[in-house]
């Protein structure tokens, strides 16, 4: 099992520097695939060993080796979250045995975890939700659920995910609506739809409240510490990231102790 989840961590780390690729291309405009990878300040092609996961960073200290320009810890960060949340997925069970075909499960979601990496770090550094991201990964939820609930025999089971993703996306295309965009946007309607089907109910309401919670917290410590002000823009999708990251491996645990506390 130990051997496994290595896999799993140096898949995880691959693909995690596959999705940096992703996140600046998506930013520049240039073909995500059939282009070689090269330095964002000096145009240099890379070489295969100064594309390593995390230890290239490391033994290039950081820095270009041809024009010692510093690189940005974007890089190992994505690439080491991104391991960690796929052995934290294939150590999840309940994710993945649910289903005839595990395989396919865990696929999903490895697939669930690198698209919300990529909207992640986007959304923090542009303020915008990539269509190009949350479409497609809102399409192959939705597939999923489908595929696994086999609606054919149970009508019923497909609103099981659509509720609360439609509840979700309702929810904040209200507050866009009320505030005229100033308060969320329409990237944010589209990400709560799409947690909306992969957390269902009640995961998606912990996961809501979880954010807004956060989302408020580093606000009010950004706004103390001189780095944002009242008015400034806090871009939310990170944060919806984040609730959705913490109900998917804990909600429920959280859920359940909380329960007992007031029973």
């Amino acid at each position: 099992m130990l051997l496994l989840y290595l896999i799993i961590f140096i898949l995880g780390l691959a693909v995690g520097s596959f999705l940096n690729v992703v996140i600046f291309r998506l930013e520049s405009g240039e073909k995500i695939v059939n282009s070689r990878s090269k330095c964002l300040r000096c145009g240099h092609i890379l070489a295969w060993y100064d594309l390593i996961p995390v230890l290239s960073f490391i033994f290039l200290k950081g820095k270009c080796r041809y024009c010692n320009s510093k690189i940005s810890w974007q890089y190992p960060a994505v690439e080491l979250s991104t391991a960690i949340l796929f052995v934290l997925i294939a150590n999840y069970e309940h994710l993945i045995s649910n289903i005839q075909y595990p395989i396919l499960s865990l696929l999903f979601w490895f697939f669930i975890i690198s698209s919300l990496i990529v909207i992640f770090v986007y959304d923090l550094k542009h303020y915008i939700i990539p269509d190009r991201i949350v479409y497609p990964a809102i399409i192959i939820a939705i597939g999923f659920n489908l595929f696994n609930n086999n609606p054919i025999s149970n009508i019923l089971s497909v609103f099981n995910f659509l509720i609360p993703a439609v509840v979700a996306g309702g929810f904040f295309y209200a507050i866009v609506a009320i505030t005229k965009g100033k308060g969320m946007g329409g990237g944010d309607v589209k990400l709560a739809f799409l947690m909306g089907l992969i957390l269902g109910w009640p995961l998606i309401t912990f996961s809501v409240f979880l954010s807004f919670i956060l989302g408020s917290l580093v606000g009010i410590y950004l706004i103390l510490i001189g780095r944002k002000k009242m008015k400034s823009m806090i871009p939310f999708g990170p944060f919806l990231i984040l609730g959705t990251f913490i109900g998917l491996f804990w909600g429920k645990k959280i859920v359940e102790w909380y329960l007992d506390i007031l029973l």
